[in-house]
């Protein structure tokens, strides 16, 4: 009995060596649309790499859009973090229910999911969190329509439960099995609730009960019902015209009491329909990969938090921990640009911009060097003297004009070109201001941007550009209170006058009022990615 307990305890010891062994690589995959970071098997990476692709080419085929090839730095970076509990971990307070989640920025948006888990069938939870926050990220880049709520996270739900069989192709619109309860026994959410603008409640800041069951449901019965084909376009053409989105489905289903009833019919089906994409239409790009040294795979994990966002306070420990890393790897480029971030975020602007000059110098190619340089040049130009500020700002500028060598369509250099007047009270040359408007449409996925950018085309009196510009905003599914006072200002726009420049004290009073709701896209917070983001997981 004792040897047997021996044998046991040795098993026991010799497996949890080998797990951990197994879990001691880093892998960087990379892709046209995606790079993915995760201490796994070659093979996984580079199955969910190329299911990842797949997805995105089945929404560019089923969306009818072809997005142009995202600059190397503007692709999503997803972080393979672990279990559930280390997810929860990275995104600090309030995570309880949190199975992955994203963070959009120009030039540094972040996905965060728990361990690689390739399944022929359903996919896991963690997985389809972020097909469904991908779904978002496509539909905003591949226009800027601003969705009733309803319809965005009924449209994300279906393209979610995606499947990626044996065969090569791609299965779009399977049941959501992870709804289910909210599709059939939740407290009922009728097609009433699901358009009116007020099924979302401000004031508790959750979705009324089912809100996303229903929403898959009815998404997906308009989308098969054949005698309703054509009711969803229909639909939105009445939203474009100016209807609220319970007038323009009074207008394009009819009577709604009679598809309430048809929905309460289909939800109590035993199969529904779905659709594949074969396999010739979702034909993926080459997919590399690259086993990541030493040193990065150490600092990998203090990387994933910088990366997610941290606080000041927050920010002053982990760079402590990743100084012990930089001291064991002094010469891993990769481990020199996560310090450059870790100093940067901590207000170290000197140290930061040590760091980096000592990975560029060793890797010119690091582009969140240059990122981490450049943002802490920014600063120390920001508080310098009035009259070594034309210097200092010229001197900010060079690791951005140095990135836009490395990678020309990279958002942040245009953005920093653009501030680098705005921030010295000088009114912007054409082609900054230019320059800005072109860094949103490389990243029409960051709000922060298209907010800065609706406030330039208020200045020079674009009235109708700016509203365009604030539309997603202030009709963002999650917006809140931020979403209210866009509203606000987009009425104070429609009173008015096309090529008359808003006052000063107005354009004061709109930046007051996005106040801190609106992230930063200058980073600092973690952003910043070297390309070489949230949702909960309730969508």
């Amino acid at each position: 009995m004792i040897l047997l307990r021996a044998l046991r305890l040795f098993a026991l010891a010799a497996l949890a060596t080998f797990a951990s062994q197994a879990r001691a690589e880093w892998y960087e995959a990379s892709s046209d649309h995606f790079v993915i970071y995760a201490d796994d098997s070659e093979k996984d990476i580079r199955r969910f790499a190329a299911n990842l692709e797949k997805y995105h080419l089945a929404l560019e085929y089923l969306v009818r859009t072809r997005l142009q090839k995202p600059s190397p730095s503007n692709r999503v970076v997803i972080f393979v973090v672990g279990s559930g509990g280390e997810l929860r971990n990275v995104f600090g307070k309030g995570s309880t229910n949190v199975a992955g989640f994203y963070v959009p920025r120009a030039g540094a948006s972040r996905a965060f999911v728990q361990d690689i888990r390739n399944k022929n069938g359903y996919p896991d939870f963690s997985t389809i969190v972020l097909l469904h926050e991908y779904a978002h990220h496509f539909l905003i880049s591949s226009s800027r329509f601003a969705m009733p709520r309803w319809m965005s996270e009924g449209m994300a739900e279906f393209f979610a439960s995606a499947g990626f069989p044996k065969n090569g192709g791609v299965l779009i619109g399977r049941p959501a099995q992870h709804r289910v309860y909210e599709i059939s026994q939740a407290s009922r959410t009728d097609v009433w609730d699901l358009l009116r603008q007020g099924s979302f409640d401000a004031r508790r800041k959750r979705s009324s009960p089912g809100f996303y069951g229903r929403s898959w449901l009815l998404y997906h019965y308009l989308y098969f019902n054949p005698e309703r084909r054509g009711q969803i376009d229909a639909y939105v053409r009445e939203i474009l015209s100016g209807q609220s989105s319970l007038d323009a489905g009074e207008a394009a289903f009819g009577d709604l009491g009679k598809l309430d009833s048809e929905l309460m019919s289909y939800k109590r089906r035993r199969s529904f329909n779905m659709l594949e994409v074969p396999c010739d239409l979702v034909s993926i790009p080459e997919i590399s990969l690259r086993r990541l040294s030493e040193g990065e795979g150490k600092v990998m994990p203090l990387r994933m938090r910088s990366q997610r966002g941290v606080t000041r306070d927050q920010a002053e420990e982990l760079v402590l921990d990743v100084r012990k890393v930089a001291a064991r790897y002094p010469d891993d480029p990769g481990v020199l640009a996560a310090l450059a971030e870790a100093e940067y975020d901590a207000g170290n602007d000197d140290a930061a911009i040590a760091a980096a000059d000592r990975a560029i110098t060793l890797d010119p190619s690091r582009v969140n060097a240059y990122v981490q340089k450049g943002y802490a040049l920014f600063r120390l130009a920001k508080d310098a003297s009035d009259e070594d500020q034309d210097a200092a700002y010229k001197r900010a500028m060079e690791p951005f004009t140095a990135l836009n060598q490395i990678e020309n369509d990279h958002p942040l250099p245009l953005i920093y070109y653009y501030r680098s007047y705005a921030q010295r009270g000088i009114a912007p040359p054409e082609n900054a201001r230019l320059a800005l408007e072109n860094a949103a449409l490389l990243a029409p996925f960051d709000q922060s941007l298209w907010f800065d950018v609706a406030l330039l085309q208020m200045q020079e009196g674009k009235i109708e550009l700016a509203r365009n510009a604030l539309q997603p905003l202030a009709f963002d599914p999650h917006g809140g209170s931020k979403g209210a006072r866009m509203r606000e200002l987009m009425d104070l726009l429609e009173k008015a006058p096309e090529g008359k420049p808003i006052t000063a004290s107005v354009l004061a009073s709109a930046r007051q009022a996005a106040g801190g709701d609106l992230e930063d896209t200058t980073g600092g917070d973690g952003a910043g990615g070297d390309g070489s983001d949230g949702s909960d997981g309730s969508g």
